[in-house]
């Protein structure tokens, strides 16, 4: 509002909001399967960090509510309506190459460097605080906000079916998990899993293939095993493919046996030209080599169609949309043993005008004759999209542009943001234009001064839609 100079609220609030942001960093909130139980259906670091996040909202007076260590919420206000902000706890896994402890949090030159300072604990706690400062200042508002926090963003967002399931859903609202000045469109996201049998042949033989963390990371890391007859060969011929190609490794023999390990870059799956894969880029040195069968097979898919495969264009399933642009195609899981078999699994974001099934139906065209099975994973998403003339778009952008001086326009992306779960749902920052992602990659790091810039802006905004 005009007569509320939100910029000079929120310095009041940096100590605080820094030291509570701190106490959640430093829970390692991974998904963790081989923990989980009934009590901690995605293991029990998630739930630490909600129930540390839900602390902080009785502390300061909210209302709180655990939903069965799915998710919580954090509320505030009366009225029929729900504004919804929501956002998450969960964190990929940390992945190799910090210079720092990953979950221990550290500020330097005015960055908070951890996982999870940028997605989602810094701009979920960063819009918390905004809910905190409406509080104190003792405005009127007509509507209820919660600031609901999820813990399984990251892999299958059970924690929001649960949570839809059993409270009320929102009518409309925000995720502040990406960018600025807004996320009205949302490519739809679906996954295919290649399988493969292990049989080898006799020259060369691929004892194991292991790469990836999650299907929305591009894999950072990369190791083979593989048996050869000539390995000094091998490892000579690694190292001149080293010098030319844009990735890391070493090569270890034990008699015939040679352990490969490359090192590439991570990066968001929605994004997989700003990393670096480093298994398709194995895959791509180990074709060249006798290998037969299956773990020919394995090798060839991942060179042939999938190798900087970013559009999808190699295994036909490349398309276009004006308004939400291209289809974009990340490989995040690989792994083949001998004699067991392997998989690969594919992480697609797409736009209007195609579909799950189309895409499942060229894959299986394209490698009828290289993989045994390929399928649709579940807790595929369709596309999503908001009308720029809705009023919570309309609300979204005349904040931003009014305290940026930036221009405030619609954006479509391929990542996938809570925001999508709703009607009229969207994304709302944290990161703005001039801010560097680093999201789901080693050192990721987000500036104290967009994690201001954004609790301002959130205020305002959070402001102007729950007192109309």
């Amino acid at each position: 509002m005009a007569d509320i100079n939100w910029k000079e609220i929120v310095k009041d609030y940096k100590e605080d909001f820094i030291e509570d942001l701190f106490t959640l960093l430093k829970i390692d909130s991974t998904r963790d399967d081989n923990a989980a139980t009934d009590e901690y259906p995605v293991g029990p670091g998630p739930v630490k960090a909600l129930d540390a996040f839900l602390d902080i909202g009785k502390r300061d007076g909210f209302s709180t509510e655990n939903f069965d260590n799915w998710a919580g919420h954090i509320e505030f206000g009366e009225g029929e309506e729900i504004l919804g902000v929501l956002g998450h706890v969960d964190v990929v896994p940390a992945g190799t190459g910090w210079d720092t402890d990953p979950f221990e949090p550290v500020i330097k030159d005015e960055k908070i460097y951890a996982r999870g300072s940028s997605d989602d604990k810094g701009p979920t706690m960063a819009a918390y605080y905004a809910m905190k400062i409406i509080k104190d200042l003792d405005l009127p508002v007509s509507k209820k906000i919660r600031v609901i926090i999820g813990t399984d963003e990251e892999s299958g967002w059970g924690c929001m079916d649960h949570y839809l399931n059993v409270a009320e859903t929102p009518d409309f609202g925000f995720s502040p998990d990406a960018y600025f000045p807004i996320i009205n469109g949302e490519k739809g996201n679906t996954s295919v899993q290649m399988k493969f049998q292990g049989n080898n042949g006799e020259q060369a033989k691929l004892i194991s293939f292991q790469a990836g963390l999650r299907a929305n990371m591009v894999p950072q890391d990369a190791e083979a095993i593989v048996e050869v007859d000539n390995p000094a060969e091998l490892t000579e011929q690694f190292n001149e493919f080293l010098e030319d190609a844009p990735v890391s490794g070493e090569a270890k023999l034990e008699g015939n046996k040679v352990t490969i390990t490359l090192i590439g870059k991570a990066a968001h799956g929605s994004t997989p030209e700003h990393g670096v894969n480093a298994a398709t880029y194995l895959a791509t040195f180990l074709n060249n080599f006798s290998f037969d069968k299956d773990a020919k097979a394995f090798l060839n898919v991942a060179e042939k169609y999938l190798h900087e495969n970013h559009d999808g264009k190699k295994l036909g399933i490349d398309y276009e949309d004006e308004l939400m642009g291209h289809l974009s195609s990340n490989f995040g899981i690989f792994n083949f043993k001998t004699d067991e078999g392997g998989e690969i699994l594919a992480n697609m974001r797409y736009p209007q005008g195609t579909d799950e099934e189309t895409i499942l139906s060229q894959f299986k065209e394209t490698l009828k004759d290289e993989v045994v099975e390929a399928v649709l994973t579940s807790g595929g998403k369709a596309p999503h999209y908001v009308p720029t003339d809705d009023p919570l778009v309309e609300t979204l952008l005349d904040v931003y542009g009014r305290q940026t001086g930036l221009e405030a326009h619609e954006m479509v992306i391929g990542g996938g943001t809570y925001g999508r779960l709703l009607d009229r749902g969207v994304a709302f920052g944290a990161m703005f234009p001039d801010s560097v992602d680093t999201m789901h990659q080693a050192n990721e790091f987000m500036a104290i001064d967009d994690l201001m810039r954004a609790m301002s802006i959130y205020a305002e905004a959070i402001y102007e839609l729950i007192s109309k």
